[in-house]
C-alpha cells in the first residue's frame, strides 16, 4: 500500500500517489489531479442532486469536499458506502470561494486506522 504522506516536491504540492493536506488546498491550480486521504465525517446523497454524492473528509489539518458523480460512485460503491478512511484522487474545482475535489478513485484505506493507535517509536 502506498504511503499517505511523502514529502513535496520543490516548488509545488504533493502529487497522487502521495496526499495533500486539507490545509494546503489553496496551492494547486483549478483542475489539478490530488490526492486527498481522511476519516469520513458526512456522506449527502441530496433527492436533488441526480445521483451525485458529497463526501466531506477530514484529516489532521481541515476537511475537504469530496463531489462524487454517479458512474465514479458506481465505480467505488463499497469504499464510498462502508469506508471510514478514504484516499480520494480527483481534479481541483473551485467555485463561489468553496474546494471541491472531483473523485476520480476512490480507495478504502480503513484499515490503516490501526496504525493510528500504534506507538510511535
Amino acid at each position: 500500500m502506498t504511503p499517505i504522506h511523502q514529502t513535496t516536491q520543490t516548488g509545488g504540492w504533493p502529487r497522487p500517489p502521495a496526499c495533500l493536506v486539507a490545509a494546503r488546498l489553496e496551492e494547486p491550480p483549478e483542475g489539478a489531479r490530488i490526492t486527498v486521504a481522511g476519516l469520513v465525517i458526512l456522506r449527502q446523497r441530496p433527492g436533488t442532486a441526480k445521483g451525485v454524492i458529497f463526501l466531506t473528509l477530514e484529516d489532521e489539518t481541515g476537511v475537504v469536499n469530496i463531489v462524487v458523480w454517479r458512474k465514479i460512485y458506481e465505480r467505488f460503491r463499497r469504499a464510498v458506502i462502508a469506508g471510514r478512511l478514504l484516499r480520494v484522487t480527483g481534479r481541483m474545482q473551485r467555485a463561489h470561494s468553496v474546494t471541491h475535489v472531483i473523485a476520480e478513485e476512490i480507495e478504502d484505506i480503513s484499515p490503516m486506522l490501526d496504525h493510528l493507535l500504534a506507538p510511535q517509536p
